[in-house]
């Protein structure tokens, strides 16, 4: 793929890796006549998270109360927001919310009620960071110059140094710098490097409607109901607790130690192993045993089942690892995981607070 000028390619000549282990996950789903895409469980997850979002925002909006507990509803609002986006977004985005279209189409849009876009998330995630994931010059999601260096290619500067006591802040704000990203990828009609696929009259339509509606859910309506004051408090608490907890999550994917990294320069990069074994080497799993965190992230803690199979629900992700790193065995693969999501969040301190030293060439 082009992209911008820069041209990456995998070695994809000889899949012997992922066709050994599509063939054993595809056994493993005929097996035990299941479809691919979700089931009960995530459609209850659905009637939970969306009704919960609804009547916290209506309890903030109608019922006064003190701000001690105001604010720990607004909280809880944040984490049902990220709770919503991990588990009914990410899998109707992927296609693999149900079997039908339509279906996927309408849930995909929780997208917009978190201030994305669901055309524009399609492409920076299923596209650009799902086939070039951790290639510096094409992931959008390492592009954080210049206050974050996120691998040892992207170029350092002095703030680095104190970048691992900084990041958390910044993550708070992931939501709202993706709202207003949103309108820079709009009007440039590019992604990072990527040009951006056109938008037909439809998605142009549900692009303004989304802004409109999140303005209007989110600052119109909460001020003129309590106030711009309590209001203001309110919407940082949500939003920093939702962008905190979104970022969090997936640079634990990524930007761990042991996660490699590739660049993407003027000259053609072919990168030496299979598009599948890439995933492998640039992604990571927590915290197998906590099912709380497995039911909150939407089964996001099993990044590399995902990235591997993105169209398959996260509801079969605990079933499948065993299949995947078993392959990965086979082929001599380093399966990366961390035991606890603690143990992932200090790897990601470190390797952050690694990136942030001055390297020895400059």
């Amino acid at each position: 793929m082009s992209v911008l000028g820069y041209k990456v390619s995998f070695n994809n000549k000889q899949k012997e890796f992922f066709n050994a282990l599509k063939q054993e996950v595809d056994a493993y789903f005929e097996k035990n006549g299941l479809k691919k895409t979700g089931n009960w469980k995530l459609y209850a997850k659905t009637a939970i998270l969306i009704p919960s979002a609804i009547g916290i925002y209506l309890t903030l909006m109608f019922v006064s109360m003190h701000w001690a507990f105001s604010s720990l509803l607004w909280i809880c609002f944040g984490l049902n927001m990220a709770a919503i986006g991990f588990n009914v977004m990410h899998d109707a985005c992927h296609g693999s919310f149900s079997t039908k279209i339509w279906v996927n189409e309408i849930f995909g849009l929780t997208n917009n009620f978190l201030g994305g876009n669901a055309f524009l998330w399609k492409l920076k995630h299923n596209i650009i960071h799902h086939t070039y994931t951790n290639v510096d010059g094409v992931d959008d999601d390492i592009n954080n110059m210049p206050f974050m260096r996120q691998c040892s290619t992207q170029p350092w500067k002095p703030i680095h140094k104190f970048q691992s006591v900084y990041m958390f802040f910044l993550y708070g704000f992931t939501s709202l710098f993706m709202f207003f990203m949103d309108y820079v990828k709009y009007f440039s009609k590019k992604i990072h490097t990527t040009p951006l696929k056109k938008m037909d009259a439809k998605e142009h339509f549900i692009f303004w409607g989304g802004k409109i509606f999140f303005i209007f859910f989110y600052i119109v309506i909460p001020i003129a109901l309590i106030g711009w004051k309590t209001w203001l408090i309110g919407f940082l608490i949500s939003q920093f607790t939702l962008g905190l907890t979104l970022a969090v999550v997936f640079q634990l994917a990524h930007v761990v130690e042991h996660a490699e990294f590739e660049t993407a320069g003027v000259d053609p990069v072919k990168i030496e192993n299979e598009w599948a074994i890439h995933q492998i080497k640039t992604t990571a799993n927590f915290a197998f045993s906590n099912k709380l965190i497995t039911w909150f992230v939407g089964g996001l803690n099993y990044q590399i089942e995902h990235h591997l199979f993105p169209r398959i629900s996260h509801i079969h992700y605990p079933a499948i690892s065993r299949i995947v790193r078993e392959t990965c065995e086979k082929f001599d693969l380093n399966y990366i995981y961390f035991p606890t999501t603690r143990a992932a969040v200090a790897s990601h301190v470190r390797f952050m607070n690694q990136m942030g030293q001055k390297p020895l060439a400059i």
